[in-house]
């Protein structure tokens, strides 16, 4: 199986109305309510996919609860710890005259001493039977900036292929702390390296810790840095939609094609069109499979030169 963490849980809230305008009020033409978080939303892309996955972090409170009913047809195990805290919510805010999304991100429970052992014995127990494990997304507070850290370094002990999504002092010392695969975004690539030249800094994240480094550009598709080589893949068109989850989605195309050993040039296209495909989908966490298998032959990957 593949596991997926996500230690900052969401229920997610999409609304959608007819065009958003500061200091007014809305009428709220549609309403989805989600299990969320970024690696819940990794979970759901995988088991779409075929593959088996557990997901584990934290759910507490009302939201929690909520989350974790909605999260049971959707495939993916559910191994979420339980908390004393109330997991946060998530408002998208869809102007469906624009296609443009406001997003709206509690910070999440506090979490205590005791509740982090308790992760902890569970992530130990889930990575036995683990083929890859995912690390998403932000902390919640109370959990140290050196949590992913961790988690990666009891991975590589237990011979898990480990994948690195996250942002700030987590994404530093997670990285140096050598994970598989570190997919940060370009504005967290630039912070991490303090360059912002993508392919400089994807050289430099390798040289800090990341055996591979797979950075999200945008509409300019993935650019990635492997032992292997270097490579862009871009979607022929930029997709217009509701860009939330569309980097879990990537996530969960290099997932899984790690998983498969597919090589390198057809992990980004999968990431890539599964991507797009969720830009076309209505709520976080899903993708327009038809749109998917359309734009998957369309994918270009170019190979840039040999990663150093």
């Amino acid at each position: 199986m593949i596991l997926t963490v996500t230690l900052n849980t969401a229920l997610d809230l999409t609304y959608r109305v007819p065009a958003l305008t500061p200091h007014a009020s809305h009428r709220v033409s549609d309403v989805a309510e989600r299990p969320g978080g970024k690696g819940i939303n990794v979970a759901r892309v995988l088991a779409a996919l075929g593959h088996d996955t557990v997901v584990t972090g934290f759910a507490g409170g009302p939201s929690g609860a909520v989350l974790r009913d909605l999260l049971a047809p959707l495939g993916p195990v559910d191994a979420l710890v339980p908390v004393t805290g109330a997991t946060r919510r998530t408002v998208a805010v869809v102007d469906t005259a624009t296609g443009d999304t406001t997003q709206l991100n509690e910070p999440g429970p506090v979490i205590t001493p005791g509740e982090w052992a308790a992760f902890l014995s569970s992530y130990g127990r889930l990575l036995r039977g683990a083929r890859a494990v995912a690390l998403c997304g932000s902390l919640p507070p109370g959990v140290h900036a050196g949590a992913y850290a961790e988690l990666i370094r009891r991975a590589r002990a237990a011979g898990v292929p480990v994948l690195l999504d996250t942002s700030g002092e987590p994404l530093r010392r997670g990285v140096a702390a050598r994970p598989d695969l570190a997919k940060p975004n370009a504005d967290e690539l630039t912070q991490l390296t303090g360059s912002r030249d993508p392919l400089r800094a994807v050289h430099d994240a390798r040289r800090r810790g990341a055996r591979a480094v797979v950075a999200s550009l945008g509409p300019d598709g993935l650019l990635a840095a492997a032992p292997e080589g270097l490579w862009q893949a871009a979607p022929p068109a930029r997709a217009q939609g509701n860009p939330t989850g569309a980097g879990d989605s990537a996530v969960a195309g290099l997932l899984s094609g790690l998983v498969e050993q597919l090589p390198w040039p057809q992990r980004l296209a999968r990431a890539v069109a599964l991507s797009a495909a969720t830009v076309l989908a209505p709520a976080a966490g899903e993708f327009d499979a038809a749109a998917y298998e359309e734009l998957l032959p369309g994918i270009d990957v170019t190979t840039r030169a040999t990663a150093a």
